[in-house]
This record gives C-alpha cells, structure tokens and sequence, in this order.
C-alpha cells in the first residue's frame, strides 16, 4: 500500500497520533493569550530541543543535498549560511527575553510606533507564508520520492497541516515546545539514519572521492568554496545577512523568551542551531554519496534524498522507511506549529487588538487560535504552487531581512525616528525588487544592495525628521539594562515588573547617541565558547571531508 511495508504505515500512524496527543495533553494550561504566544516557564532542555526543532526542517535537508548533488561540498553552505552568525545567538537571546514582549512587532511599537508595529507584523505575515510553504514543499518532494509517488504528496501535506494546526490551535506555544522535545529526536534521527548506509553503498570517504572525480573534471567537488557559485563573496554576504535578519523573525521571540529566565533562551538559541550545524554534516554526505551512487544523473536534485531513503531503506528492515517519513513529519510539524503561533500572536496582539480594544484575555485568545489559519493556508498554496525548494529559500533569506536594518538602528542608535524606519525598511523593499527583477544582480549583491541603502536611507531620514520622544526610549532601554529575574510576573508587553529597579546605562560611548553596551562575563565567555564549537566544527569537516 502506497509502495510501503505494513510496519511502516504503522511507524507513520505512531507518530502522527502520539505527536498529535502530546500537544493536545499541553492545551490544559492555556487560559489566555499569553500563555498561548509566550508561556516564559520552560527549562534549558525543552528549550535546547525547542530551538533546534523550530529551526531545522525537512526543505534544508533538502535543499543541502540538492545544492550538494550539484555543486559539491560547496551546497553545505546553503545551510552553513548562518554559522557565523551562531555564536552572536548567545548575546541576541537574552536580549529578546530581556524585551519582556508577546511579539517582536510590540517591540517595534515600544522602540517607534504602532504604524512601525503594523508593517512588521504584515511583513511577517508574509514571511511565514513563505517559510510554511517551503516546509511543505520539501517533505513532499521528499514523500514522494520515498514512495516513488504511490503516497500522493499533497495529500500528505494536507494530513501534516490538519494534525498541527490541530495540537497548535489547542496548546499554543506550550504544545509545539512539548512535541519538539519528540520531534527534535527524531529529526537527528532524520538526519544520520541514511548516511552509514549510503556511504557503505560508495565505497566509504575514498570510494566515494574516487567515483566522483572523473564524472567532474577540473572541477574540485570537495572544496568548500566554489568559485563562481558558492564563492567567499556568496558565503560574507549570506553570513551578513543572516546575522542582521535573525532577530526579526518573528518565531525567534519565542525561541529566546520562552524560558523562564536569560540563560535559557540562549542555551536554546544557540546550542540548538549549533546541534543543527552537526546534523547539516550528515545531509551534506548523504548528497556526495548520492552524486557518487547515481554517477551524478538524477532525475531532479530535490528528489534525490528521499530516492535514496526508498532504495537503501527497506533493504534493511520493515519499517525504517516510514520512520523515516515519519522522521520527515516531524522535521516539518515541529516548525510549522511554532510558525502559526507566531503569526497568531501577531494578528491578534498586534493588528486585531489595536483595532477592538478593551476585550477580555479569552475573547484574545479566540482571535490567537481562528486568526493562525490565516498564513497556514496561504503556505499551502504556495506549497502547491511553488516550482522547486531553492528558489522559495533563496527568497526566505531576502524577505527575513528587510526589517532587520529598521530594528538594529533602533536598538543602537537613540536618533533612529519613526520615519527613519520606514525608510530603512521601503528603501531595502525596493532596492531587492530593483537588483533582482531589474537589474537581474547575482544574490549576495543583492544582499549587499539592500543592507547598505536600507541601513544609509535609515540613517539619513533620521537625522532630518522629529526624534522619539525621551521617555518613550527611556522605557524602551530600561528594558534591555535590566536582566530579567525568576518568577518575573509580566502584566503587561515591553513593560518592567511592578518594583523593578532599571539597571544603569553601560556602554561604550556614554556621551554619545550611541547604545553599545559592555557585555558581561557570562556573555563573553559563551560568545567565545560559541566561537570554538563554530571552529571544531568547520575544522572537521576541512580535516575529514574537504581535499
């Protein structure tokens, strides 16, 4: 049936019914909005796994593999992008907790405006459209090579779509934490259940070189940059623009602030995308071997992965393949429910509750669960529509980084206005759509375009237009000077608890506008610490893989 062992529908039925109750069990401590968006209870291990899952999906799997099908070692940079910038999630965690926010669109309402709050929150609507999409897309190009098509993969993205939005709608933020928890270990699973197989199918390391070097000539598939189209300019630039975009992506307040204190949202936020980092390994092999076992002919890139899971799989043992799809689901639902909740939380908190004011916390909370059917089905659509995996991620890079310039001149820069930010932000719109349907520019000058103007036109407009008001900013870095206590009650977004003392201002250039403050020792030795792993791990795959 559909091409697969009586064993593996029942992996698959396992997982889909256990996962689904999981998060369900969680829906009993939601009473209101906050605790659905931002529960703010959760310790260093659900975290570690919530920040790995949320962040690590089934289209990167693929979309490595792909790259790495056709442009060697270099693909793993697809999702090597952010690498540099990991160490950075150290310092941008506590920061997010540190804001004491529902959303990161109320941060640009505390920081500017409501109109500010409005356009981020539409933006990030849009942002999630995409981002759903490009999960969906990439476990059904998976599903269906696995089952060589007997498993109809829009099908299967419907099932993936009921069952999460039905756990989601339930227990908020609280349930997608719990199920990453499962679906984190199975996702690592994902990840390293193919690769010895496969690369005892070539041969090993040396067999696998040596198959695969004649079928390329005077070309070095096992270097790590790939001039002309994975070259050092490509991977600054991807760096770049990874940092500066991460902190607006509107999941990422619950990936940081979710805990109960500091140092769990950056235990989370960065040991979870470094465990990622390990895991990108994995798929980067699995995409060698493969290049070496079908001598470089395939019939598309994105469909090699889950060609090899059907071929290897089953050889094996009954039911491994559909553990691997069911792997595979959980790759996709552990992000996807983290993604409607957000997006929730920016329709009812920040476009709805403007608009209908003075409600009670449960009518809110209605509004939270009705309203995240809004992106999930504009991600199904462009599931179905989308053409391929790389070009829908090549656009999510660009789109998570056209409010970043607005929000980093607001939070280092006391002169940045209102204005100055929607000029940052309309300046980088149109300078992407310029560069690349104009212009037609390579992506990382793309990038480079609309980080320097968005950040230029930012800086100008501000200088020229009404500063925000003294108080206003006050309010605003208090926040960020004062490290959040245990227990801490929040009654209201961006706000201090009731008694708390502000922390003094410390930062580099007191007499200045400038807010870059001193990190503290806790901050410098993770930093570092993240820095190391970054290293070891580069330098392993160098040793071990790279020529």
């Amino acid at each position: 049936m559909f091409n697969l062992h009586v064993a593996d529908l029942i992996a698959l039925a396992l997982y889909l019914l256990g996962v689904t109750a999981l998060g369900l069990m969680a829906a009993r401590k939601v009473k209101g909005l906050s605790d659905f968006v931002m529960p703010r209870k959760f310790g260093k291990a659900f975290m570690l796994m919530h920040g790995f899952g949320t962040s690590t999906h089934s289209d990167q799997a693929v979309s490595v593999v792909s790259k790495t099908f056709t442009s060697g070692l270099a693909g793993i940079w697809y999702q090597w992008m952010w690498l540099f910038a990991t160490p950075f999630f150290w310092l941008i965690a506590p920061m997010m907790r540190r804001f004491r926010a529902l959303t990161t669109a109320d941060v640009f309402e505390a920081r500017y405006d409501r109109s500010v709050s409005t356009l981020y929150s539409i933006l990030g609507l849009g942002k999630f459209m995409v981002n759903i999409g490009l999960m969906l897309k990439g476990s059904s190009v998976i599903i269906d090579a696995a089952t060589d098509g007997a498993l109809p993969a829009n099908a299967m993205i419907l099932i993936m779509t009921v069952l999460f939005v039905i756990y989601g709608i339930a227990g908020g933020l609280s349930a997608a934490i719990v199920t990453d928890f499962v679906q984190g270990i199975l996702t690592i699973l994902f990840s390293f259940m193919l690769l010895p197989i496969v690369m005892n199918a070539v041969g090993g390391l040396d067999g696998m070189k040596e198959t695969i070097a004649p079928l390329f000539p005077g070309k070095d598939m096992f270097s790590l940059v790939a001039p002309g189209d994975i070259g050092v300019f490509f991977l600054i630039m991807i760096s770049i623009n990874s940092l500066l975009g991460v902190v607006v992506q509107p999941h990422n307040m619950g990936t940081c602030a979710a805990g109960k204190t500091e140092i769990e949202g950056a235990v989370g936020f960065m040991g979870g995308t470094l465990l990622k980092r390990v895991c990108t390994v994995a798929w980067c092999l699995t995409g060698l071997a493969a290049l070496a076992y079908y001598g470089g002919q395939a019939s598309h890139p994105d469909l090699v992965y889950g060609s090899m899971a059907r071929e290897f799989l089953p050889q094996i043992m009954p039911g491994l393949l559909g553990l691997f799809i069911a792997a595979l689901l959980a790759t996709v639902m552990g992000s996807c429910d983290s993604f409607m909740i957000a997006s929730s939380g920016l329709i009812a908190e920040n476009l709805y509750k403007p608009l209908v004011p003075g409600k009670s916390s449960q009518h809110y909370l209605k509004v939270a669960r009705l309203s995240s059917l809004v992106v999930v089905i504009g991600g199904v659509a462009l599931a179905y529509l989308a053409e391929g995996v790389v070009p829908l991620l090549e656009n999510l890079w660009k789109i998570n980084t056209m409010m970043a310039m607005a929000f980093w001149l607001g939070v280092f820069w006391r002169r940045t206005t209102v204005a100055g930010a929607w000029g940052a932000t309309f300046s980088a719109l149109l300078t992407w759509w310029l560069t690349a349907r104009v212009w037609e520019l390579s992506l990382p000058w793309q990038m480079l375009a609309y980080i320097v103007i968005g950040f230029g036109v930012g800086i100008v407009v501000s200088l020229f237009t009404r500063p925000v008001s003294e108080r206003k900013l006050q309010r605003f870095y208090s926040l960020l000077r004062t490290p959040v206590e245990p227990g801490e009650e929040i009654l209201e977004s961006c706000t201090l608890p009731e008694g708390a003392r502000p922390g003094p201002r410390r930062v580099f250039f007191p007499s200045s506008n400038l807010e870059l403050p001193i990190p503290g020792r806790r901050a410098v030795l993770g930093f570092l610490a993240g820095w190391l792993v970054v290293g070891s791990i580069i330098a392993s795959v160098a040793i071990w893989i790279a020529d």
